[in-house]
């Protein structure tokens, strides 16, 4: 059945496979369908970006002529930017990393003879990737692409039920890993990892255990004839033979073994495709299927809300196997620019780098922005960061006014993405949209549809909250499970309440599974956590719901204090009360050390309440936290 979405110039026709009355679609896959309108409008986006960024600009004719017959023969998947990249600017730089420099021809020319070297077979294989940031993950990144292997972007931050979980549903036949996580692995049945290939030999962080000092039971595939054997790599007849972990071969020593092809190898003819996780911070982790030829609409709609450029360095601090980090890599690469890596994140490195590589654009996630203004304004003031034109966030909400702090200190450039694993991207918010409200996600740029639904079905009113709901030209293709997902007149549910104000912004006011109802009163989390915030003495905070016997739920604040500073619940409870009403207003204050976050930054609220250190959750990630330095005056305990 086929519907018009109303909401688009032009109407967008999309496909459901299920519907229910009222307009609420569930078990659905929305399947966007521009209509003419639309497809007119693409045109001039289209002309559009390439005016905006300079693509055509530089070059020359026969090298934009190289370009776009690279574009035409690959498409705009992974492997087709940078075989586009690679036909324009091939001695320029395309990877910048803790091992170096890769031009764009040297880095598709790995891809390629690592594509030719991976031990896969039939259409569409599936390959697990569990790595930090670093061109061994690009590299199987864009041979993935090549080969047309369905490629599975495993969170780094998981443990070993979630990596054992994940891989029992999606069963790669190929994991290619840091091999920092061999023992993450070594707990994963034999079954589930008979293929392992290293793309980086380093350890792990110091204080853990060491890449080669747990058994790896799991027998690692040759790469196919023509390429030789290579050391250490299992013959045919060991097969079963264990291996010890990082001991395998790697992916360096696989593209060393394939020589360089004499033509080089056309498209696949079933086309890569994605499958992003979702952060699991309300449960179980799902795989969501991304279109494997995204075209150059998505990166039309970024830059008409983030200046981007072509040719100018970007540092991409976000994780990679996020859907913005991923979503940074494509669009740097299709604008030509160099990016620079770093495996982990640490905020000093990332302003040195800023200084060194004359950066103009850093990716990041919002808790990263929070460890750099935390860094003492000597050591800030020690690196030029005056090259930074564009700092573009996304994977968490912003905290109380992190967006003003940060704008005061480095000025306005900051850009902030809200989006899902599902939706991509719904609305950006520019510096201005941030100097308005420091709060607000911004405004759904170009062929992007934005609604806010009622409990009832209906679209509510301004300033009213209700359920996010949003359609681009990418989203998901389904959860690889079968869960259903939630379509209304076209449009795709975030699962996240929200509200637009008299001035046409959007607010993203929490999960929609989030809300506290107290006493009959409906309670939203965000607004009591800014208000903890404004406390001076406050460093991070979160507010969740909890059980009550009398009330149903009462609202419980977990508070990290800053250095030095002293605090007790009944000054939050008293200050808060003078910010919100008497039912919002917590009941319980914790003080903690810190709050529990994921690996993209995201604070998992049900972690709060797990326990000690003695039942640490799977999938809790420390991030580096700076030294203590003096507060200001009015600021101390």
């Amino acid at each position: 059945m086929t519907g018009r979405c109303p909401c688009s110039p032009g109407g967008s026709w999309v496909t459901w496979r299920e519907i229910t009355g009222g307009g609420a679609v569930t078990h659905a896959r929305p399947v966007y369908r521009p209509g003419l309108r639309r497809r007119i409008g693409h045109v001039r986006d289209l002309t559009g970006l390439l005016l905006r960024t300079g693509l055509l600009l530089s070059g020359g004719p026969r090298r934009v002529g190289r370009q776009l017959g690279a574009l035409r023969r690959w498409g705009t998947t992974l492997a087709g930017v940078l075989a586009a990249a690679a036909a324009h600017s091939p001695s320029r730089p395309a990877l910048i990393d803790d091992e170096g420099v890769l031009s764009f021809d040297e880095l598709d020319d790995r891809a390629t003879r690592l594509a030719l070297g991976l031990p896969l077979h039939g259409p569409r294989p599936r390959v697990g990737v569990l790595c930090r940031n670093h061109r061994g993950m690009v590299q199987t990144l864009v041979a993935c692409s090549k080969r047309g292997a369905e490629v599975v972007l495993l969170n780094t931050g998981f443990g070993t039920g979630q990596i054992r979980a994940v891989l029992g549903e999606l069963r790669p036949a190929l994991i290619v890993a840091d091999a920092e996580f061999a023992p993450l692995l070594a707990g994963v049945p034999i079954a589930l990892r008979r293929t392992v290939l290293w793309a980086d030999r380093r350890p792990g962080p110091p204080g853990g255990s060491p890449a080669g000092g747990t058994p790896l039971a799991a027998p690692v595939a040759a790469p196919p004839a023509p390429a030789p054997s290579l050391p250490g790599l299992p013959g045919p007849a060991d097969q079963s033979a264990p291996a010890p972990a990082g001991t395998g071969p790697s992916i360096d020593e696989v593209i060393d073994s394939v020589p360089a092809p004499d033509t080089a190898p056309g498209p696949p003819q079933i086309q890569s495709r994605t499958i992003m996780l979702s952060s699991g911070t309300t449960g179980r982790p799902k795989g969501a299927r991304r279109p494997p030829r995204p075209g150059l609409w998505p990166l039309a709609s970024m830059t008409s809300r983030i200046p981007l450029r072509a040719r100018q360095t970007m540092i991409i601090e976000a994780p990679l196997f996020h859907t913005w980090g991923y979503a940074a890599l494509q669009m740097a690469w299709a604008l030509r620019a160099p990016i620079v890596l770093h495996r982990r994140f640490d905020p000093e490195q990332a302003l040195r780098s800023i200084a060194a590589h004359r950066d103009t654009v850093l990716f990041a996630v919002p808790i990263m922005l929070q460890r750099i203004l935390e860094l003492a304004p000597r050591t800030r003031a020690l690196y030029d960061t005056s090259t930074l034109r564009i700092v573009a966030l996304s994977g968490a909400a912003l905290p109380g006014d992190l967006a003003t702090r940060f704008m005061d200190a480095f000025g306005d450039k900051l850009y902030n993405v809200y989006g899902s694993t599902e939706a991509s991207w719904v609305s950006i918010a520019t510096p201005r949209d941030l100097r308005i409200d420091p709060r607000t996600a911004g405004r759904p740029p170009r062929n992007t549809s934005l609604a806010i639904v009622g409990a009832d079905g209906r679209r509510v009113g301004r300033s009213t909250i209700g359920e996010i709901f949003a359609a681009n030209e990418l989203l998901f293709e389904g959860y690889t499970g079968g869960e259903p997902t939630r379509v209304r007149d076209g449009l795709l549910a975030t699962g996240d309440l929200g509200h637009i104000d008299h001035r046409g912004l959007l607010f993203v006011d929490g999960r929609a599974d989030g809300m506290v109802v107290s006493g009959g009163e409906n309670v939203v989390p965000r607004d009591v956590e800014d208000a903890v915030l404004r406390l001076p003495e406050v460093h991070e905070a979160a507010v969740i719901g909890v059980p009550d016997d009398d009330w149903g739920q009462r609202l419980a604040a977990y508070i990290v204090l800053r250095p030095g500073a002293r605090l007790n619940a009944e000054a939050v409870r008293a200050y808060v009360h003078t910010q919100v009403a008497r039912y919002a207003v917590p009941r319980d204050v914790h003080f903690i050390p810190e709050l529990p976050r994921n690996a993209t930054g995201k604070v998992v609220h049900r972690w709060l309440t797990a326990g000690s250190e003695q039942t640490r959750p799977e999938g809790r990630v420390d991030w580096p936290q700076p030294p203590p330095w003096p507060l200001p005056a009015e600021t101390a305990g």
